[in-house]
């Protein structure tokens, strides 16, 4: 069998994306360390091009501590701080913005050379140049969201957070989808398969990370420590207790935490039921990605229960958000199955 070059530039195209993907899902881990370790607002300047180059030596590393000094996170809550445990929350921050530049060379370097070498199909460069963009607009978000706490509030905003966590999953979302595409092909038909609500698990996915941003923005996982009930109730009391109503549904940390309970068990009956309806389908693929929604759905509704019960661990709590995005990867992988 002759291969074409054309499928040869696709699939080496696509293991390009799939690693990008990879940082990308790194990224979001680390990012989410940086924020459970309180490490966001350790680094107050933004500097793109110098700002790789940490602190090398004592006389640095005072300097950069006496920067931090001017600003209310150290003022209003961690006077009194040593050097030592500055550095501590320090490398946290410092290598989720290193990871976003290299995250930019990995995908910026590649691309111009598949570009130079007209490797690239038309239909596809806009596309690439999309992803190009928004990782760009990404840098410019994630210092919008760290100025948010650099004023009076010694914290960042926890919509500008969760706007910085929606465009990392859209970016990977665009990225993954594009890659599958490119080394499975569908028909394009579902073939009577439930099309419609694997989108709708998908959008209902995107918006339980969403709310899981919300989550960590305002800290609300730490409101209740007790499951299925919270604080002893099926609906816990103070749900609305904010003027207007509304601000609560985005604004109140035991309201926000109850909508992240319920959109969990929603999404997961939605996973059962798109398990039940293709665990026989015709396709051995389409059973293979249904075992594997019904496998990861359950374990990050366990990931996310000991999270809860245990007060937000750092390494279950990273684990519950890779699990998401682990979650996220397997529904668009059967989405595309079932276009086969």
């Amino acid at each position: 069998m002759i291969v074409k070059s054309t499928d040869r530039d696709n699939r080496n195209i696509a293991m390009w994306l799939f690693v990008v993907c990879a940082f990308v899902f790194a990224m979001i881990i680390v990012g989410g360390v940086t924020r459970l370790t309180e490490s966001g607002l350790s680094m107050v300047n933004w500097k793109p091009i110098s700002g790789i180059i940490p602190p090398l030596n004592e006389v640095e590393w005072t300097t950069e501590f006496n920067a931090y000094k001017e600003y209310p996170e150290y003022q209003k809550i961690n006077r009194g701080m040593t050097l030592d445990e500055f550095k501590n929350i320090f490398v946290w921050e410092y290598s989720h913005r290193v990871l976003g530049r290299l995250i930019g060379v990995v995908f910026a370097v590649p691309f111009f050379i598949f570009l130079i070498r007209k490797k690239i199909k038309r239909a596809l460069k806009s596309h690439l140049w999309i992803m190009l963009f928004l990782g760009a607009l990404q840098g410019l978000l994630g210092w919008w969201m760290v100025k948010s706490g650099l004023v009076d509030r010694p914290d960042v905003s926890h919509y500008r957070l969760t706007a910085h966590l929606c465009l990392a999953v859209l970016i990977y979302i665009y990225m993954f989808w594009t890659a599958i595409g490119l080394i499975i092909p569908t028909s394009g038909s579902a073939n009577g398969r439930p099309r419609g609500l694997v989108l709708i698990f998908i959008k209902l996915l995107f918006l339980q990370i969403l709310f899981g941003g919300l989550v960590a923005g305002l800290n609300a996982g730490l409101v209740s420590d007790t499951w299925p009930l919270m604080m002893g109730q099926l609906v816990p009391d103070g749900l609305f207790y904010d003027d207007p109503w509304y601000v609560n549904l985005v604004d109140n940390p035991l309201t926000v935490h109850f909508e992240h309970r319920i959109l969990a068990y929603i999404a997961t009956t939605v996973a059962v039921a798109l398990w039940w309806m293709l665990h026989r389908d015709v396709n051995p693929s389409v059973r293979v990605a249904a075992h594997l929604l019904l496998a990861s759905i359950f374990l990050q509704v366990i990931l996310g229960v000991f999270t809860v019960i245990n007060m937000v661990p750092i390494p279950l709590a990273a684990g519950h958000q890779a699990g998401s995005i682990v979650l996220l990867s397997v529904g668009l992988y059967l989405l595309n199955r079932i276009k086969a």
